[in-house]
């Protein structure tokens, strides 16, 4: 089994506390770019897990976030997901960690952020849920007080733990 951590970062204008969407009523689907480790084969098209799902693995050996067939090999690989605690804050200028991943068979080699992320306002706490980061920045206006906030250079980072 290796452990990964999956580490955002980037800069905060104006907001703070930047996270995921992600709840049981509203999960966060999170995709990747995946490599099997046992054949190399990387799969053609990018796969989604879900921090609440749970799929059986084969041979009665528990579930999983993400289980996954190689079409190449017939390897079983598969992926446990948890979220951090942690969320990227106005005045950071490092990765932070955001999910944990306990995955094998396979290697995590790109996140697409395909999905809705939240921050709130530095100075009135306003809620954005609706951030949009699949072109590594967002722009938009508090409206409290009328000044702009944004997050530009956003970097998606996977690393053994």
């Amino acid at each position: 089994m290796v452990k990964f951590l999956f580490k955002v970062s980037g800069v905060l204008e104006g907001v703070t506390d930047l996270e995921p969407v992600d709840t049981p009523q509203q999960p966060f689907e999170y995709t990747f770019r995946i490599e099997c480790t046992k054949c190399r084969t990387i799969h053609d098209k990018a796969i989604q897990i879900n921090r609440f799902e749970k799929h059986e693995m084969g041979g009665s050996r528990g579930e999983a976030s993400f289980v996954f067939r190689c079409k190449e090999c017939k390897y079983e690989n598969s992926a446990n997901i948890e979220r951090t605690k942690e969320t990227l804050h106005y005045d950071e200028n490092k990765p932070v960690p955001i999910l944990e991943i306990d995955a094998r068979g396979l290697d995590l080699i790109e996140f697409i952020p395909n999905g809705k992320f939240q921050a709130k306002g530095t100075e009135t706490g306003t809620i954005f849920n609706d951030i949009d980061l699949q072109d590594s920045e967002w722009y938009d206006v508090d409206e409290k007080t009328n000044e702009e906030v944004s997050i530009t250079e956003v970097k998606w980072t996977i690393s053994r733990s």
